[in-house]
């Protein structure tokens, strides 16, 4: 037995942990920030700060790990290595042990305890959390093609349209969501392909459009031309804020630009305290029909829009909760349907809704995040689980920050459909983090190999 190459010792090598598993989590908070911010540096610093904490905590770990098992591990490493080095080595010549085995191995553990961690910040557990709805409602479908108020219920026209846009807002097709023989597109022609009720005809056309299909021709019906004969002289549909709201939303998806009149008609009915209530000035406003009305005005050129917009956007921002959440009402507690709404109008405003923290509070993306339960499904409140389907579609089309109307979605050549929602998986959405692991892992090894792990001996065949 002889000399071999230095030896690293426990210290050294756990602060080589140290620096890696931080490093990791940093690269990891910059690239959520890349892929779910405005790539902003403001937001770049919201990513990074929230993370630091848990990229700490993280990096801690893996040094207390190096420290207490390092040595028995690079003994175990150096002995699997030298097994390996055996069929290598010539009969008449010691050779020392290569230190690159056990520098692939040191590689092989780092990228296991880094790619196997659990979520080092904030940020990235929130961009992670977002595949978990998205498999929540795609294993929802029934076989007839439509979606129920949850997973094993019988389907409904509602329940069916809001899974839709939650889903075609997260990049899945509506005309690509089949389960079996049946497709979703399928069981809305069978169900309300005539709309004959307003909303289902409004609904029904945003579904239809972010799937791609025409509304001027759908289950032998021209939708357009059925829902202009419901706006009233004046512009409105049926005198009620909400249904005109839906319909400038249906025909700004259908490529058709709503009335002047229809457009004023909205402004006028906005409320002394800038919000805006289901039945139009002077019943009392309410967030989910403000949310609705700022997405119906965004970008409208009449006259006081644009002041009735930033009012809207102030009665939003005043009724945020301490939780983050917004009520339907003021004083009625958060819910995550009103704090989509609220989400869904800021955005069509151009207002990022991770900016607003009233009092101190989380942002009401970051409420949304905190209402997703293990298996996927966005709860309605605290403790409250009611129509989970209906409730994770609208959430997921804020967390998504799609308001509408929807762009038709580009349907991949093949979608996968997973048959329960248990098959999502954490950070599915993140293709790069694979190589993030094996780059920060080949530096760890290099760095290793060029100092050596431990020391080397000699052996004859």
């Amino acid at each position: 037995m002889g000399s071999g190459q230095p030896w690293i010792g426990r210290w050294p090598l756990a602060l080589v942990c140290f620096v890696v598993g931080f490093a990791f989590t940093v690269v990891q908070d910059v690239g959520d920030w890349v892929t779910y911010s405005d790539h902003s540096r403001q937001q770049l610093g919201i990513y990074v700060g929230k993370g630091l904490g848990f990229d700490a905590i993280h990096a801690t770990g893996c040094l207390l790990f190096a420290l207490a098992f390092g040595p028995a591990l690079t003994r175990s490493i150096q002995r699997f290595a030298r097994r390996l080095q055996v069929r290598w080595l010539a009969s008449s010549t010691p050779t020392p042990s290569s230190p690159i085995v056990p520098s692939i191995a040191v590689l092989v553990v780092i990228g296991l305890l880094a790619g196997g961690r659990a979520p080092a910040s904030a940020s990235a557990s929130a961009a992670s959390k977002l595949s978990a709805p998205v498999s929540y409602l795609l294993g929802a479908q029934n076989g007839d093609g439509g979606f129920g108020a949850a997973p094993g219920q019988s389907s409904n026209a509602l329940y069916s349209g809001w899974a839709a846009l939650g889903l075609a807002s997260a990049g899945y097709s509506p005309a690509r969501l089949q389960r079996g023989s049946r497709g979703l597109i399928d069981y809305i022609k069978s169900s309300d392909g005539s709309a004959r009720d307003v909303g289902s005809l409004e609904r029904t056309i945003l579904v239809i459009r972010s799937a791609g299909l025409s509304a001027r021709s759908f289950a032998g019906h021209d939708l357009v031309a059925v829902l202009e004969r419901h706006l009233k002289p004046n512009g409105s549909v049926s005198d009620q804020v909400n249904l005109t709201s839906f319909a400038v939303l249906a025909l700004r998806s259908a490529g058709v630009a709503p009335s002047r009149r229809t457009l004023a008609w909205l402004v006028r009915q906005q409320g002394h305290d800038g919000g805006y209530g289901f039945a139009g000035a002077g019943s009392d406003s309410d967030v989910d029909d403000t949310g609705a009305t700022l997405e119906a005005l965004a970008g409208a050129r009449v006259a006081g829009a644009a002041h009735a917009r930033s009012r809207a956007v102030g009665y939003i921002r005043r009724h945020q909760d301490r939780d983050g959440g917004f009520p339907s009402m003021p004083g009625q507690g958060s819910n995550a349907q009103s704090t989509a709404w609220a989400i869904q109008g800021l955005d069509a405003a151009g207002v990022n809704a991770n900016s607003l923290h009233r009092r101190g509070s989380v942002s009401a993306p970051d409420y949304l995040r905190g209402l997703i339960a293990a298996n996927g499904s966005v709860s309605y409140a605290r403790g409250d689980k009611e129509t989970p389907v209906w409730v994770t579609g609208e959430a997921l089309m804020a967390l998504e920050g799609e308001p509408l109307p929807l762009a038709a979605v580009r349907a991949p050549a093949a979608m996968p459909l997973p048959a329960t929602p248990a098959a999502a998986t954490p950070r599915a959405n993140s293709a790069a983090l694979p190589w993030l692991v094996a780059g920060l892992g080949i530096v760890a090894a290099l760095l290793l190999a060029a100092i050596g792990l431990g020391r080397g001996r000699r052996r004859r065949v």
